[in-house]
């Protein structure tokens, strides 16, 4: 080393994390950028890799998960159950081309930690891993919603498809119709 440089300093060394995307260059580009912000970036394009990566010996035991949701014809939804077996503890972060309310919700009931819409930044990415709350909107640009924000929205569009009509809109969403009116109630979910 020349004298006056200094090294870059290495990251913080922040956990074992499993990246599953089934677009090669995304998931080249994006593990070199999480391996550069302190994260061991073990990764996989396509769910069988990726159940590979949690079984094979010795056996990963991720911190922290980044799945695409749609991995070819077949859902990442479908590996939270795996990597919640490998660690209970693992943070779990959905990533889509697609946002929608109901694969949203999906991801959250089956244990996702994070939902987030591509393109996303990536320290968007890091944030939603590092943090229990979502990443702050304003340093993510419009590619973070929360699933409130979500269902806000969707509400909004179905009513005014149903021009305004409560109990048309409530049929539409199959919900019930006093549901739908406290949900309305409510102000916006915070974007």
């Amino acid at each position: 080393m020349a004298e006056g440089r200094t090294a870059a300093p290495l990251p913080r060394k922040l956990g074992e994390l499993l990246l599953v995307d089934d677009d090669e260059v995304f998931l080249r580009v994006l593990s070199r950028a999480l391996g550069a912000r302190g994260f061991a970036v073990h990764t996989a394009a396509s769910p069988r890799d990726a159940l590979a990566c949690l079984e094979s010996a010795p056996r990963l035991q991720p911190d922290f998960a980044v799945l695409d949701l749609n991995l070819g014809g077949s859902s990442g939804l479908k590996l939270i159950d795996a990597v919640r077996r490998a660690n209970l503890e693992c943070r779990v972060l959905v990533l889509t081309g697609y946002a929608s309310i109901s694969t949203a919700v999906d991801a959250i009931k089956l244990g996702a930690d994070q939902y987030l819409a591509k393109p996303v930044e990536v320290d968007a990415i890091v944030r939603a891993l590092l943090d229990d709350q979502a990443p702050d909107p304003e340093d993510a640009g419009d590619s973070t919603l929360s699933v409130s924000r979500l269902e806000w929205e969707h509400i909004q569009r179905v009513l005014a498809d149903n021009n305004g009509n409560i109990s048309a809109t409530a049929r539409a969403l199959k919900m019930h119709r006093r549901t739908l009116q406290r949900k309305l109630s409510k102000r916006p979910a915070r974007e």
